[in-house]
């Protein structure tokens, strides 16, 4: 069981998420005639980042989001569950563009099937200068990745970025690969720069089989990881886990049983799990070096608990710490 950090430690330094917010609206079945589209919607707060940074704050991590928040409903919406959960929004930009949405339909098994409205919202607009104000300050790790990561204009500010906080704090992304979005060619050509910039990446099952020739194992992709620039590579298999490698050393962990209402948001509440893990040990604030493989493999196992609780309700409604206990 890890401590927290002392006072005054560079690692105690917040968690600064950079990325977007999204509106995810899951479709209710109709009630009426079927000929008609009498369909109903219920809009949650979503996207991948603001999922992360919401998770990190109800587990009791410092927490600063970085994004562009809208003022229209769903921006609203946006401010008042991240600011609710605990996350700091005193760097978010105002944004005079909209929300962006994406509107889910969930199969049997509780995948969802997302259409995207996307083009000119508020959430990939980022400039230099607002970059350069909303990252400054010391934090302790910097987690990015998704959309703003790589869609236009913003999305080149952000990997810019990356090297001027490199200098300062540990540097984390996950591609959380959107093909609707983006053609996963654009994230393959990226990813050697990311993995330069970055001391951690994390990859689903999904997003290596975007990303990778078929067939290639999840220890193959560590190593090609590790030789363009990532010390630790996390990959998370669903029902089957999560791998890691740190530096060659493989680790592993188990996914705990659980009744799944739906996936939403599994990934990035088992991500912000496994930060929170490591910024509680005091692993956070540099390139990792001190960092052992049993802290990993801690971290992996508490990711995987906050995983389990995000799949076990409907939508990424992450868990606070004190709802852990049954994980």
């Amino acid at each position: 069981m890890t401590t927290p950090v002392p006072a005054g430690d560079p690692a105690a330094d917040p968690v600064a998420v950079l990325g977007e917010c999204v509106a995810d609206a899951f479709v209710r079945p109709a009630t009426g005639p079927v000929r008609t589209l009498a369909i109903g919607l219920d809009v949650l707060p979503g996207g991948g980042p603001a999922n992360t940074a919401v998770a990190l704050a109800r587990l009791g991590t410092p927490t600063r989001f970085l994004g562009r928040l809208s003022a229209d409903v769903f921006g609203r919406l946006f401010r008042d569950h991240l600011a609710g959960s605990g996350v700091d929004l005193s760097r978010a930009v105002a944004a005079s563009e909209p929300s962006t949405l994406a509107v889910a339909d969930l199969d049997e098994e509780g995948r969802a099937d997302y259409s995207f409205h996307a083009e000119h919202t508020a959430d990939f607009g980022w400039t230099p200068q607002e970059l350069a104000a909303a990252a400054h300050g010391p934090v302790s790790c910097l987690h990015t990745g998704s959309l703003a990561l790589v869609r236009p204009p913003g999305g080149q500010a952000v990997e810019e970025l990356l090297a001027e906080v490199r200098g300062r704090a540990t540097v984390s992304i996950d591609p959380n690969v959107r093909p609707l979005l983006v053609d996963p060619g654009a994230y393959r050509r990226a990813l050697p720069r990311w993995c330069a910039a970055t001391d951690i990446l994390r990859l689903s099952d999904d997003d290596l089989a975007h990303l990778a020739p078929a067939g290639t194992s999840p220890e193959q992709a560590a190593d090609t990881f590790h030789a363009d620039g990532a010390r630790l590579v996390v990959i998370t298999l669903g029902a089957d886990g999560v791998f890691a490698s740190l530096e060659g050393e493989r680790l592993r962990a188990s996914a705990p049983p659980v009744s799944v209402v739906d996936s939403v948001g599994a990934g990035d509440s088992f991500m912000a799990g496994f930060l929170h893990s490591l910024h509680r040990a005091g692993a956070l604030g540099g390139r990792l070096d001190a960092l052992r493989g049993d802290q990993v493999t801690d971290a992996l196992a508490f990711g995987a608990r906050v995983a389990a609780a995000v799949c076990a309700v409907r939508g990424a409604n992450p868990p606070w710490r004190r709802e852990l206990a049954g994980f």
